[in-house]
């Protein structure tokens, strides 16, 4: 995890073409995030967690969807904050496709930390053309970092 770039996710354990996903993060130790949530108390802010699931969601959209359109988090419903997540966790993410209608699609996701549900939500994403190819070669980059997207395949699009 690089908190303050917004890169939640270190890597993609399984990615399942039926439409899940599972990704691992492991909290750093130290951020300038931590800082101010909260002094003497670091814990990973909720809206993080909430964007980790949105992430790891998102990657599965866009290799189901052959990396040809962009997921963008248009909203989330139930939202359940169950536990702290400090510096240090290693944690499992998991996300699941629950409904893909026209243009858009509803998953669940779950953040785990030792099997143990820290939290989870149910998540939209409209699908559009990418807006740029700068963010189009980026996030085949980000694909290309999880590893599981080959160079070649990023380059492909």
């Amino acid at each position: 995890m690089r908190l303050e770039y917004f890169q939640m996710l270190d890597g993609i354990e399984r990615l399942d073409t039926a439409g899940s996903i599972c990704a691992i993060a492991s909290v750093p130790a130290a951020s300038s995030v931590f800082e101010g949530h909260f002094p003497g108390h670091p814990i990973v802010p909720g809206v993080l967690l909430l964007e980790t699931m949105a992430q790891a969601s998102g990657y599965m959209l866009l290799a189901l969807d052959g990396f040809r359109r962009m997921p963008f988090f248009a909203k989330a419903t139930e939202v359940n904050f169950r536990s702290f997540v400090r510096p240090g966790d290693r944690l499992s993410i998991e996300a699941e496709r629950v409904h893909d209608g026209s243009g858009y699609v509803v998953t669940r996701g779950t953040i785990r930390r030792g099997g143990a549900r820290v939290c989870d939500a149910q998540m939209m994403f409209r699908l559009v053309a990418f807006p740029s190819p700068e963010l189009e070669r980026h996030v085949r980059s980000e694909g290309v970092r999880l590893s599981f997207l080959s160079p070649a395949e990023a380059s492909d699009g």
